[in-house]
C-alpha cells in the first residue's frame, strides 16, 4: 500500500487523561485503599492523592488514557504521519495544551473537544514493584459530546478510517458516539474493535457494553477482565480459553468478519479465539529486573496489534507486533517508547 492509503486509516475515540505517574510506597496505597493491577474511577476520597503524589514522590506527567496510548503506539509502529486519528475531550488548560503537544508530536491527528469549564482529566498511576494501579479522575474527559463527532470536519475522520478502536472506558462517557461509529463500520464493511478495559466496565456498564458486542470484530482484554465478563454473564467458568471462545461466538451484527477474541495474560501466553478454536502465543520473556512498570502494557499490545492489522497481516503477525510493543513499553516509565521501532 502507498503511504497515502494509510492516511487516517485508524481512528480511536476515548478518554484523554494526563498520567500523573510515580513509584509509591505501600503506606500510600493503604491510605487511599488502592490495590495493584486494577483500574478504577476516582471517588472523593481519592481526590487529594494527586497533589500528595507530586509532593511526596518523583512524579512524571505523560499524555495517556487507554485509547490514546494504543493509538500513539500504533502510530509509532506505522511511522506514517497522520495514519491515525483520535477524538476525546480535554479542558482548556495547561494539561490540555501538554496533551495536544504530545499527541501531535507523536504524529497523531487529534481532534479534541475542548471543554471551557472543566479541567483536563488526570490518571494517578501508582507503581510499586513494577505493578501498577490506575485511579482516573475523568473531569473534562467525561464531557465529550456527540455533537462534536457530528461536526463535518470530525465526521470526515470517521468516514476516512477503515479501522476503529475504542476502549471500554468510553462507554461511561458517550455511548451515543460509539453507536454512530459502530453502525457506520457495520454498514460500510469496516473493522470495529473494542477493549473490555476494566472489571468495573464489565460489571457496572454491562448493558451499554452488550449493545456494542454484536459490532465488535475484535475484542481485546486481559485475563482478569475476561473472568469478570464470564461471571457477569453467568458462564460459570474461569478458564480463559473457554471464555475467549464463548466471547468470539456471541452473535454479530454484520457477517463481513468473524469475531476474534484476544486476551493477554501478563507474562503468560496471549490467548486468541476464532472459529471456535484457541491458539496461544508466547510473549517475549523479560527478566524481572528489566521490568520498570506495567502501565500501558495492554494499551501498547493493542497498538502494536492494530499497526499490523491495518496492513492486512494475519493474526500471528499482529500478536507478534503487540508483544513487541508491550515489551518495549514495560521497560520504560509510562506508555512511552524510543524514537523508532525496531520491529521487522
Amino acid at each position: 500500500m502507498a503511504s497515502s492509503d494509510f492516511d487516517g486509516i485508524l481512528l480511536g475515540m476515548g478518554n484523554p487523561l494526563l498520567d500523573v505517574s510515580a513509584v509509591v510506597d505501600q503506606d500510600f496505597l493503604n491510605k487511599y485503599d488502592i490495590t495493584l493491577n486494577n483500574a478504577i474511577l476516582a471517588e472523593d476520597k481519592h481526590l487529594p492523592m494527586y497533589d500528595e503524589m507530586s509532593q511526596k514522590f518523583s512524579v512524571e506527567y505523560i499524555a495517556g488514557g487507554a485509547t490514546q496510548n494504543s493509538i500513539k503506539v500504533a502510530q509509532w509502529m506505522l511511522q506514517t504521519p497522520g495514519a491515525t486519528s483520535y477524538m476525546g475531550s480535554i479542558g482548556k488548560d495547561k494539561y490540555g495544551e501538554a496533551m495536544k503537544k504530545d499527541a501531535t508530536a507523536a504524529g497523531v491527528n487529534v481532534h479534541y473537544y475542548e471543554d471551557e469549564s472543566t479541567p483536563t482529566g488526570t490518571c494517578g498511576v501508582c507503581v510499586l514493584g513494577g505493578e501498577r494501579s490506575l485511579i482516573a479522575n475523568l473531569s473534562a474527559a467525561n464531557c465529550y459530546k456527540v455533537e462534536h463527532l457530528k461536526k463535518p470536519e470530525n465526521w470526515a475522520l470517521v468516514e476516512k478510517a477503515k479501522f476503529y478502536y475504542i476502549a471500554g472506558f468510553f462507554l461511561t462517557v458517550s455511548p451515543e458516539s460509539i453507536q454512530l461509529v459502530r453502525e457506520h463500520a457495520a454498514a460500510n464493511n469496516k473493522v470495529f474493535t473494542m477493549n473490555l478495559s476494566a472489571p468495573f466496565i464489565c460489571e457496572f456498564f454491562k448493558d451499554v457494553q452488550e449493545k456494542c458486542l454484536p459490532y465488535m470484530d475484535y475484542i481485546f482484554g486481559n485475563e482478569t477482565e475476561a473472568r469478570t465478563f464470564s461471571r457477569v454473564h453467568g458462564w460459570e467458568t474461569d478458564d480463559v480459553e473457554q471464555i475467549a471462545i464463548k466471547m468470539s461466538q456471541l452473535p454479530k451484527a454484520s457477517g463481513t468478519y468473524k469475531r476474534t477474541t484476544v486476551i493477554t495474560q501478563g507474562a503468560d501466553p496471549v490467548v486468541v479465539a476464532e472459529d471456535g478454536k484457541v491458539k496461544k502465543y508466547p510473549v517475549i520473556p523479560l527478566p524481572k529486573e528489566n521490568l520498570v512498570d506495567t502501565n500501558g502494557a495492554g494499551d501498547a499490545f493493542v497498538g502494536g496489534f492494530l499497526s499490523q492489522l491495518v496492513h492486512g497481516k494475519g493474526i500471528e503477525e499482529c500478536v507478534r507486533a503487540g508483544c513487541y510493543a508491550s515489551n518495549v513499553v514495560i521497560q520504560r516509565s509510562g506508555c512511552t517508547y524510543p524514537e523508532k521501532p525496531d520491529f521487522n
